[in-house]
């Protein structure tokens, strides 16, 4: 599996981004090819700092899975839209393992 995870910083408007991200957003993803599973969720900090907004995490079957999806068409919608969200975001790839 890879994974794609994506964390938003606080919107200052945290109603308005919810309702832009999942009223918008999240459809365009359900589109993108080879996407296998999508997770979202709103941390708590457990600790020292500052938890993100929102995480989401999209799951393809490997790699090369991964490489054309963000190539295709559909992904170019997902980002076009990504960048109207009114909040930052830090973007991290890599392999699931089990250990």
């Amino acid at each position: 599996m890879f994974r794609l995870t994506v964390q938003y910083e606080t919107p200052a408007d945290p109603a308005a981004f919810d309702e832009q991200y999942f009223g918008q957003h999240v459809p365009l993803c359900s589109g993108i090819p080879g996407l296998q599973a999508t997770t979202f969720s709103k941390p708590k900090v457990a600790g020292p700092g500052t938890a993100p907004y929102l995480v989401a995490e999209l799951d393809f079957e490997d790699e090369a899975a991964f490489k054309a999806a963000m190539g295709s068409p559909e992904m170019g919608a997902v980002a076009k839209d990504a960048d109207t969200l009114p909040a930052g975001r830090v973007m991290f790839i890599g392999e699931l393992s089990d250990s």
